[in-house]
């Protein structure tokens, strides 16, 4: 099993879930991240009538969970989701999953995650 944590562009979000969709991956965790790199540039922004820098740029991080078979299918679903081609486009990481439980019946393992 394994977890598979992506950054993704907003705008990219769409197509990434369609993309899972068609390839049968249908459980996974979507939330508002926030972040900076070393291409990301400050800039002035104002708020409520102070001026801010902002540093940080909007990202989408998505969470999926899958046992070993599925591993290989779900990192291209996310390549080719959340490509464009250019410098900050995200990034993907895989790391190993120990356990997982189904709250609902106690199941666990590898049968709990679908």
């Amino acid at each position: 099993m394994k977890l598979i944590i992506a950054y993704i562009e907003p705008e990219r979000l769409m197509n990434v879930k369609e993309i899972l969709y068609k390839n049968k991956i249908h459980c996974f965790s979507v939330m508002d991240s926030y972040g900076h790199s070393f291409n990301d540039k400050h800039f002035l922004e104002m708020y409520r009538g102070v001026e801010m820098e902002v540093d940080l740029a909007k990202k989408i991080r998505v969470e999926i969970a899958v046992n070993e078979s599925y591993v290989d299918i779900t990192i291209k679903s996310l390549l080719q989701g959340g490509k464009k081609g250019q410098l900050g486009d995200g990034k993907i990481f895989v790391l190993p999953l120990n356990e997982c439980y189904r709250i609902s019946t106690g199941e666990s393992g590898e049968g709990a995650i679908g």
